[in-house]
């Protein structure tokens, strides 16, 4: 397999549906997508095989603070250069629904991605922020991300999860530039002026 796309979250029933496991529910879109079915893997995660596009869909079982050791195993085992993996988070300082792809750059406070750069030696690795927003700044942020979205906001992330799934789909196609080409723009023309 030539890309891994990676989901993070927590496991479990408790976490599902919380703003912290739009990664899983982006990888999970993917696999339904294309009928895919998860399975163990040789590390502590369960992926799916999307074989026509040479691509793993992986969700680490670690929960979100140990993410990177799971995605260190499996880019080992499979042998896939890091230039092939692609990291999909949650970001609070993104507002909803906004999506943001990069080549690289800090954990940005994500201890999802500070466990993968600690892993990894590196933070030169794809990655695919999808806003969740700040939400009430005198909530704590835990509670916040560990907490499902609201009744007014459902809509505008489950369309985000789709578009989620839609740049994953270019990455593994066609690469991180056209990802960012296509996904980090405002998708609103109004947004575009401020």
């Amino acid at each position: 397999m030539a890309k891994l796309v990676v989901g993070l979250g927590n496991p479990g029933r408790k976490y599902a549906g919380t703003r912290h496991n739009v990664g899983f529910e982006v990888v999970d879109a993917l696999a339904a997508r294309h009928g895919l079915e998860w399975e163990g893997a040789p590390a502590e995660a369960v992926l799916a095989k999307w074989r026509n596009a040479g691509a793993l869909l992986v969700k680490p079982l670690t929960f979100m603070n140990l993410s990177g050791y799971a995605v260190g195993e499996l880019l080992r085992y499979f042998k896939v250069d890091l230039a092939d993996l692609l990291v999909i988070v949650d970001e609070v300082q993104l507002e909803l629904g906004r999506l943001r792809a990069r080549g690289s750059g800090s954990a940005g406070g994500h201890n999802g991605l500070k466990s993968l750069i600690e892993q990894l030696g590196t933070d030169e690795f794809a990655r695919l922020r999808l806003g969740v927003g700040r939400g009430d700044g005198r909530r704590n942020l835990g509670d916040h991300v560990l907490d499902t979205f609201d009744r007014d906001e459902q809509a505008v992330a489950s369309e985000a999860i789709v578009r989620a799934a839609d740049a994953a789909e270019v990455f593994v196609s066609n690469g991180l530039a056209p990802m960012m080409n296509k996904f980090n723009r405002r998708e609103d023309k109004e947004d575009d002026r401020s």
